[in-house]
């Protein structure tokens, strides 16, 4: 019988987010599915500089058995979700563990006893380290990797983590629907629609060159269409800029689009925001988590091969919903994706509950074929 683990706090320094990242390699080790991510990426997530620790706190945890390391948590209080939701909430994230219940219990327990000194009396996750960023268990749709910036995670997490008490709070979807010229002539048609019927309203591309003039007018749309959503928390502005930073290698001109309509008094208004991102896991994955000595090689090589697209973020005003303005982003990406050669689109993700988008990406035939779990555990 394995004795049972002892489980640690660590800190968030260089040798001990070695130790904390590579939990997840030796428990991937042989899953051809899994996508290392990139650990200098990683680090700046966890680096003090994050303009998330601003307002947040974060303790690591890691589960061994002797010198072996087993698993690993993290621990987290947002104030800024608690203040926007009157909550009192933590949320636990990075989840890694051997398929043992004795090391999630050990793991899980670490982080509520944390959350309680808090005062907290929910734990919620898996969030890394929030809901703006990478989040839940995958429970549905094993038989694909994961696209750029989604969770994956063996089979058995789900009853590890249901058997520590954790119940269902919200699904998140993720829908595919192959590129090929029908949905895309159904969207030229609405498009011309609204082209003739809102010809005032211009829908731009935002470049690497202009980004940094657009982020507040992309924040003011993220934050004003995603106000009324299930655990949405405003992003501040050094956060959209952190964000912008790590995306803006990767920013691709053809599927990022910004609307803007006139204001009454003069001048114009971002009333619409969608940026769609090649799948660059299919280039990360050879890199194995790794930049030197010849990741970036790799990585360019990989590019050539990247055939997929995910749309990760449409937000539209609610005065401007409804309109048709989906129908000319989603028709401007389509296009250059069909001209570049890209075979299929992932749409993600989509809270279960969001009717009026998941229709639209039925209208095109998409269908949904992942699903991402938010669970919580009363403390």
């Amino acid at each position: 019988m394995a004795p049972p683990p002892v489980v640690e706090r660590v800190g968030r320094g260089k040798a001990d987010l070695e130790r904390f990242f590579s939990v997840a390699e030796r428990i991937y080790a042989a899953d051809p599915l899994w996508v290392p991510p990139l650990r200098a990426d990683m680090a700046k997530v966890f680096s003090p500089e994050n303009p998330f620790f601003r307002h947040a706190e974060m303790q690591l945890f890691l589960a061994r058995r002797g010198e072996e390391a087993v698993g690993r948590i993290a621990a987290i209080v947002d104030r800024h979700h608690n203040e926007f939701h009157g909550e009192r909430t933590a949320f636990f994230g990075f989840f890694e563990s051997v398929d043992d219940p004795a090391v999630a219990r050990a793991l899980v327990d670490a982080a509520a006893v944390w959350a309680r000194e808090r005062k907290m009396d929910t734990l919620r996750g898996p969030a890394n380290p929030s809901l703006n960023d990478e989040a839940g268990l995958l429970v549905e749709g094993y038989d694909s990797p994961p696209v750029i910036m989604m969770t994956y995670n063996p089979r058995y997490y789900e009853p590890l983590v249901e058997g520590c008490g954790f119940r269902k709070s919200k699904d998140l979807l993720a829908f595919w629907f192959a590129i090929d010229p029908k949905p895309l002539e159904r969207l030229q048609k609405l498009a011309a629609r609204f082209r003739r019927q809102e010809p005032e309203i211009v829908i731009r591309a935002v470049t690497k060159r202009t980004l940094s003039a657009d982020l507040p007018k992309v924040r003011e749309v993220y934050n004003e269409a995603w106000e009324k959503n299930w655990g949405f928390v405003p992003m501040t502005a050094e956060e959209m800029e952190y964000m912008a930073k790590r995306l803006r290698p990767l920013l691709d001109r053809e599927f990022t689009h910004l609307a803007e309509a006139p204001k009454a008094g003069g001048g114009m208004e971002p009333v619409a925001f969608l940026m769609a991102l090649p799948d660059y896991n299919t280039a990360i994955a050879p890199m194995r988590g790794r930049v030197l000595p010849l990741g970036w090689l790799r990585f360019l090589l990989g590019t050539r091969k990247v055939r997929t697209l995910r749309i990760m973020t449409l937000g539209i005003k609610k005065q401007y919903r409804m309109r048709g303005i989906h129908s000319v982003m989603f028709e401007a990406t389509l296009r250059a994706a069909l001209r570049r050669g890209f075979t299929g689109v992932e749409v993600s993700w989509l809270l279960e509950d969001n009717e009026l988008i998941i229709r639209s990406v039925n209208l095109f035939e998409g269908h949904r074929y992942k699903t991402y779990r938010i669970y919580d555990k009363a403390l």
